[in-house]
């Protein structure tokens, strides 16, 4: 059965579990941005879907989801100050990502802000700061001063701790789902091998602090293997299975790296095969509708998901806009796919 607070907000919640708005937040003469009335469908999706199981997206601030997520047009600033509080009462959306934290991190006080906005079921996708996945940075113009130089912070657990684990723990608490390791696919990885790479992340791993689920995710498909099971297994790691342009279809990853040891499911699904973001999203933006359905990816992850509630896990599954074009009626399409083979 859905969490009842989430079904609530489209009838009465109590005030002690009503999600807040942003401190500050104003009208400024416009009504206030608000959800989509879900379907009855939905409604009876939500209540036959576990507790265990969220799905989401990779944000919430994208104007192209008016009459999907949003009752009314809105820009892309308005939703990221105000967007949430009306993402997260979709009775179908229970989990989001927060990439912001990939390019630099955020304090506690922030990602505070974000729990207050959503129910006490909702969960957080966080990227770590990327110059602790980063080896040696590439040649991307974002990168700056940064491009083709070592990164002072890879797999550096001191750093980590301070600027990545204790925030993410003390802003988002309960709500806090997978803490993500994103690890871009890179030359200087492929360089260390399986063995020593598996070795580095484990060290890593093991000086986190106990407490939030770990995943860790990885572009370079050689890695995937043997030595990275027995190292998050260890620990008691997820590997983050990605449905993304360059590795191995999803279920051929879960042969690789079994999901059986791992604490939670956790998956993204972000690319078609052969695939780039910025081809995706000069075609597809902005974001209203599917534009090419990849059922073979979604039985996929729709039989992962079977699998792991069968074992009692967690799921976590973020859906990037690019992997279909519009990434919450992806979300929707997998639910029903996923009940359909319950």
């Amino acid at each position: 059965m859905a969490d009842r607070n989430q079904l609530d907000l489209f009838g009465a919640p109590t005030p002690e579990t009503r999600p807040q708005p942003p401190a500050g937040q104003a009208s400024r003469g416009k009504p206030p941005l608000g959800p989509v009335a879900p379907t009855p469908e939905q409604l009876a999706q939500a209540r036959e879907l576990p507790p265990l199981v969220r799905l989401g997206t990779s944000s919430w601030s994208f104007p192209g989801w008016e009459g999907v997520v949003y009752d009314r047009a809105a820009t892309e600033h308005e939703l990221s100050k105000a967007g949430l509080l009306a993402y997260a009462q979709h009775p179908l959306l229970r989990t989001v990502g927060i990439d912001r934290t990939f390019y630099a991190p955020v304090p506690a006080r922030v990602l505070a802000e974000y729990a207050a906005q959503v129910p006490d079921s909702f969960r957080f996708l966080v990227k770590a700061h990327d110059e602790v996945c980063t080896l040696r940075f590439g040649d991307h113009p974002r990168l700056g001063i940064r491009r083709g130089q070592d990164s002072p912070h890879f797999l550096d657990p001191a750093y980590t701790i301070d600027q990545i684990v204790l925030p993410f723990m003390e802003g988002l608490g309960e709500k806090g789902g997978p803490l993500l390791f994103q690890f871009p696919p890179q030359d200087a990885l492929k360089s260390l091998g399986p063995d020593r790479f598996a070795a580095r992340l484990h060290d890593f791993l093991r000086q986190l602090p106990k407490g939030p689920l770990y995943a860790v995710e990885l572009r370079n498909r050689e890695l995937l293997g043997p030595q990275l099971a027995a190292a998050l297994r260890d620990v008691n790691a997820s590997l983050c299975y990605a449905a993304w342009s360059q590795l191995p279809p999803v279920d051929q990853q879960a042969r690789r790296v079994p999901l059986e040891p791992m604490p939670a499911l956790v998956i993204r699904w972000q690319l078609p095969r052969g695939a780039t973001y910025e081809a995706q999203r000069a075609e597809w933006a902005p974001f209203r509708h599917l534009q090419e359905e990849d059922l073979e990816t979604r039985s996929a992850i729709a039989q992962l998901m079977k699998t792991a509630l069968a074992k009692g896990k967690a799921t976590y599954v973020i859906v990037n806009n690019k992997a279909e074009g519009c990434a919450p009626e992806s979300v929707f399409k997998l639910i029903e796919k996923y009940l359909s083979i319950r």
